[in-house]
């Protein structure tokens, strides 16, 4: 077979992604290792009530004691597993059970705890990106230095009052905190200011992709304002971005160009304002996407100035509810990086609509503090009622 390639071309074998930043389990993770499990678990229930406020967290730990007794006999296996089902969901009113009769692999533990924004690790068992050690001379770390890879804090259990050579050793230069094992108020402030320092980036989207078959003309070149609508919903979003992109179709790329504008092809195709969304959530997954429509000329620095600094990074997305009914406002909408799989699946199951998504996801919804300024324009009768209103 000839190969018709560019001989300047490197060959790849899989399309370029940039990933998520994953741990084992999540984007921000802590195991807590250095005690008996009963310990770790105890720690983990006290800081649950703080953390919980304001984060979704959830919690890692193993049961290897009844999967013994099922080996050795001593138990039966019990449930509709042992019948011979490979999966089974339980709904139990206050929460739901999922047991599966398979390994849980790297893909799937962040994809199973992909909407909590913090886990809680039982570091006896399980690696995590970050840590917790508790020097619980019980428990020593001596032999496990290797999974101390970003230790974030000490723990000293009572009646503990040294960090031991060979950890101060490991830690090298690592100005680590030394916090009492009992301050239970302490290590949850850190972990949470540990949180808010590492929230994602903010990047800015103008989508300016669709046909604006009902305008009869492109939307986006509308000038409400003295320039091309485009281009001053870019500015709206400057101060508060650290970049902004203006979505487009690949045959728009040129003409944004030229006009000073930072365009961003849909690398995914005909799916309206979706197509933007998760075009700019592939470009970075890891940042996120403070999105607006190209069609509101009402909208004000003010409002989007309230909703950043509203924003709740530990909720897939941040919206305003809409001035027409209770449903969130998907088009002036902070998409925190959690919403790319979430967004995804939907797509999976049939569903386009970004609003579906807010609906039926952990999302923060905010009155809007000036409910005109979400009004967006469709048709030319509309355009005319704008201009004469902003005159």
């Amino acid at each position: 077979m000839p190969d018709n390639a560019p001989a300047d071309k490197p060959r790849t074998k899989h399309a370029h992604l940039t990933r998520p930043a994953l741990g084992e389990f999540g984007r921000h993770e802590l195991a807590i290792l250095g005690a008996p499990c009963g310990r770790i678990k105890e720690l983990a229930a006290r800081l649950l009530p703080l953390l919980s406020e304001t984060l979704r967290v959830a919690y890692v730990d193993a049961d290897h004691a009844a999967a013994d007794a099922v080996r050795n006999g001593t138990a039966p296996e019990t449930g509709m597993l042992a019948a011979g089902a490979s999966a089974e969901l339980t709904d139990n009113i206050r929460f739901a059970r999922l047991d599966v009769k398979r390994p849980l692999d790297r893909f799937s533990q962040p994809e199973l705890l992909q909407n909590n924004s913090l886990v809680l690790v039982n570091g006896n068992h399980f690696r995590a990106a970050q840590q917790l050690v508790i020097l619980d001379p019980a428990k020593p770390v001596e032999k496990k230095l290797d999974r101390l890879t970003d230790v974030r804090a000490l723990l000293l259990p009572e009646g503990v009052t040294e960090v031991p050579a060979y950890l101060r050793a490991h830690l090298e230069e690592a100005n680590v905190p030394v916090l009492p094992l009992h301050d239970t108020g302490a290590i949850a402030q850190l972990i949470l200011a540990e949180w808010q320092a590492t929230a994602p980036p903010l990047r800015g989207l103008v989508l300016a992709g669709g046909r604006s078959q009902r305008m009869g003309q492109d939307k986006g070149k509308l000038a409400y304002h003295g320039q091309e609508q485009r281009a001053y919903a870019a500015e709206l979003l400057a101060p508060f971005c650290q970049d902004v992109h203006v979505s487009c179709r690949p045959d728009q790329v040129v003409e944004l160009e030229y006009a000073g504008l930072r365009p961003l092809p849909d690398t995914f195709a005909d799916l309206g304002p979706l197509s933007g969304i998760l075009s700019a959530l592939r470009l970075d997954p890891n940042a996120a996407w403070l999105v607006v429509a190209c069609d509101l000329p009402f909208l004000s620095e003010t409002t989007l100035a309230h909703l950043v600094q509203h924003r709740q990074p530990a909720r897939l997305a941040t919206a305003f509810q809409s001035p027409e009914n209770e449903w969130p406002e998907p088009l002036i909408t902070i998409w925190e990086p959690a919403s790319y799989p979430q967004l995804l699946r939907f797509l999976s199951l049939g569903y386009s609509c970004p609003r579906k998504t807010l609906i039926n996801s952990d999302v923060a919804v905010l009155p809007a503090p000036a409910p005109q300024e979400l009004r967006n324009v469709n048709t030319p009768e509309e355009a005319a009622q704008v201009r004469q209103e902003l005159e």
